[in-house]
């Protein structure tokens, strides 16, 4: 009897406890949690349409626009000049920049040069004789012969009989013999065609030169080349003899060259057209880094901001009312860092800075310095 009663009692405390508890948790009102309205200050500026230039960067490395490379024409040893045959060495203009030992043609050059002298010797007397007409003309050309000089050139033959008889003696292909080898003696020396310097030396003094062999590079260090590419979209805007900036890769000289020629025809591989810029300037060599800014386009009716400002879609934010927007715009053109817009309405107030989180309808404040603010008190 006393178990039933414990028992009874137990299960009257247990549901006492439920209703008791299902009463406290009823009961309990939770506090409505309170939102702070965030105003984050922006940086914004009014929308003032201009014209805006549009600069093509573009860069490359200087090429000498003058160059030539040495050949030799003849085989013979190397012989030591006046200066050394080094990189860096510079030439005036007709200066001799190597000689090859040509002591074994010349001799050859002067024995058919004897031979010529001798075979005309030889036909003065029929001259004399046959046509005394021309014959003080022929005596003329023999006195003024000098085998140590080049061999002067035929005196103009009056008839055909003359002709006939000149050349019938063998005198006229002895002549051009002659005159074939003097060309071929001139290679033995070659001289500067330009004023300039040295780059590139393969051969050193004294050593055998082989016909066909390459001896160096000489250059002209008065002008320079850039070749640059740009796309094919401002291949019409581009004008020959156009100024163009140029700049060096430290970005401590700047260099005015202008539009030398512009290629005809486009790289299918990358869609660009090729330009040539002359620069002129003490300072550069061959080689050297320079970025260019061509001069393109002026795009009117526009405005340039922050590539990081334009958002997907073609939009950028502005302030209306406390509020944020965005609205559509017309992307005309993308630098590194900077993009230029068009079809932005006149006054309209647009983030100048990016704003993290931002969405349309975000209640913002344009942030005023301390100038902005004394100029509208």
């Amino acid at each position: 009897m006393r178990k039933i009663i414990l028992s009874l009692l137990g299960i009257v405390i247990i549901i006492a406890s439920f209703f008791v508890a299902k009463a406290i948790v009823s009961s309990k009102t939770r506090p409505k949690a309170k939102v702070d309205k965030v105003i984050k200050t922006v940086f914004a500026e009014q929308v003032k349409n201009g014209t805006i230039p549009i600069i093509v960067p573009a860069n490359g490395n200087l090429v000498a626009k003058r160059r030539v490379e040495l050949y030799a024409e003849v085989q013979g040893v190397f012989q030591k000049g006046s200066k050394y045959f080094k990189a860096g060495e510079t030439y005036r203009k007709g200066e001799t920049i190597i000689n090859i030992d040509a002591a074994e043609y010349y001799a050859s050059v002067q024995s058919s040069k004897s031979n010529l002298y001798n075979l005309i010797t030889s036909i003065m007397p029929d001259l004399r004789l046959d046509y005394p007409e021309v014959y003080p003309k022929w005596q003329t050309y023999l006195n003024e012969f000098d085998l140590d000089k080049t061999t002067p050139p035929f005196p103009e033959m009056s008839s055909e009989k003359e002709k006939y008889f000149i050349s019938g003696r063998g005198i006229l292909t002895s002549y051009y013999n002659v005159k074939n080898q003097e060309q071929r003696l001139r290679k033995y020396r070659i001289t500067a065609p330009f004023s300039g310097v040295l780059t590139e030396v393969l051969v050193t003094e004294g050593s055998l030169v082989r016909s066909g062999q390459k001896l160096g590079e000489f250059i002209n260090t008065d002008i320079y080349e850039l070749e640059v590419s740009i796309s094919k979209t401002y291949s019409d805007l581009l004008k020959v003899n156009e100024e163009v900036q140029l700049v060096n890769l430290d970005r401590t000289k700047t260099y005015t060259g202008k539009v030398a020629r512009i290629n005809g025809s486009i790289d299918q591989a990358s869609q660009t057209i090729k330009a040539f810029i002359d620069v002129s300037d003490e300072d550069l060599k061959e080689g050297m880094y320079l970025e260019a800014n061509l001069n393109a386009k002026q795009e009117t009716d526009a405005i340039e901001i922050d590539r990081s400002l334009l958002l997907e879609n073609n939009q950028i934010f502005v302030v209306r009312d406390s509020l944020l927007d965005v609205i559509d715009v017309k992307p005309v053109y993308f630098s590194d860092r900077q993009v230029v817009l068009k079809e932005i309405p006149e006054g309209t107030t647009i983030i100048t800075r990016p704003v993290v989180g931002a969405y349309a309808g975000m209640l913002v404040k344009i942030y005023q310095d301390d100038s902005t603010k004394k100029a509208e008190l």
